[in-house]
């Protein structure tokens, strides 16, 4: 089969497409036949090991300490396709089941088939979206669920996401409006309208306004970006409010609670869901897209073999929405 291997950290064109053995399903795993695969910001800082400190080192010695290991060579952490077959213990899935799918670090999404328990992260494909627009809910959308639980958002409250239109942030607007909340979402200049096509009930252009100085403040602020810190948000948001921190710095945690201590605020970070609970949060998000609550945004489509050219557009921080890799052409 083909996939996009990636054999040693680096820039963008160490993405290589390449013929590699097809998989076989072990007794508790389906294989699957990949339609359409995802980069996010997160695949491109593991191919290039742009981390800092404690965490580079955790990663190095989970993946690979030169490059990644062959079992981790093929990136690609969400998907969506149709079950070509089962392995004999498998119970609740079918030959030809149609799934979307996040991988997490087992990565292996940017192939034309993948093996996965029947355990992890797999849902039925909502009917009434096609391949490419399933393949971009798994990570953002779970992400933004979990972030927004985390705060219990509340009918009436305020809610300022910056970073809300990329993978995260997208699903952020549509499902924080879902549960009664006043959205404003913070992103570049050609962004601001796709902001308010789902549902954004204010924008803000972060090239040409900060909003740490316009005297609004906020029940929650949800910081998708990650580049700066709580105590440069503390005083936009009300008392009581939350800081919501999908990306920490692993130097900065310790920090960040300390200074939550010493406030009338909350600092909430990090993702803990058990694999039980993302396919449950999965199912729920796939109800509320067939209910058309919720949609997918997408910015451009590449194909498997110019996976290396998606990675290069992601890492200029001017996408809006989600990049798809179109494996299969339907």
């Amino acid at each position: 089969m083909k996939a996009i291997v990636c054999t040693k950290y680096g820039p963008p064109e160490i993405l290589h497409l390449k013929e590699v053995d097809k998989p076989s399903p072990k007794d508790n795993e389906v294989l699957i036949k990949i339609y359409a695969a995802t980069v996010t910001m997160g695949d491109c800082e593991i191919r290039s090991l742009k981390f800092s400190g404690l965490l580079k080192f955790l990663m190095r010695l989970g993946i690979g300490f030169r490059g990644p290991r062959k079992r981790f060579s093929i990136l690609g952490q969400e998907l969506a396709g149709r079950i070509e077959s089962i392995g004999k213990d498998v119970k609740h899935f079918k030959k030809d089941d149609q799934v979307f799918a996040t991988t997490g670090f087992h990565f292996g999404a940017y192939a034309e088939y993948i093996c996965l328990s029947e355990k992890e992260t797999i849902v039925i494909k909502p009917k009434n979206i096609t391949y490419e627009e399933a393949a971009v809910v798994p990570v953002g959308g779970l992400e933004a669920l979990h972030f927004l639980k985390k705060a219990d958002i509340q009918i009436g409250q305020t809610i300022l996401i910056r970073g809300a239109s990329g993978s995260i942030g997208t699903y952020a607007i549509q499902l924080a409006k879902y549960y009664g909340a006043e959205v404003t979402g913070v992103g570049n200049s050609k962004s601001l309208e796709m902001m308010k096509s789902i549902g954004a009930d204010k924008v803000i252009d972060y090239t040409k306004e900060d909003f740490t100085k316009s005297g609004e403040t906020y029940d929650i602020i949800f910081d998708i970006i990650g580049k700066s810190t709580f105590s440069n948000y503390i005083g936009s948001l009300n008392k009581n409010g939350i800081y919501l921190l999908a990306n920490p710095k692993i130097s900065l945690i310790n920090r960040e609670k300390r200074t939550a201590k010493r406030s009338d605020k909350r600092y909430i970070s990090g993702n803990m869901d058990t694999t039980k609970e993302r396919i449950e949060q999965l199912n729920f998000l796939k109800e509320l897209i067939e209910a058309r609550k919720l949609k997918s945004v997408i910015d451009r489509r590449y194909p498997l073999e110019q996976t290396a050219e998606a990675h290069k557009y992601v890492e200029k921080g001017e996408k809006t929405g989600n990049i798809v890799i179109t494996v299969v052409h339907i």
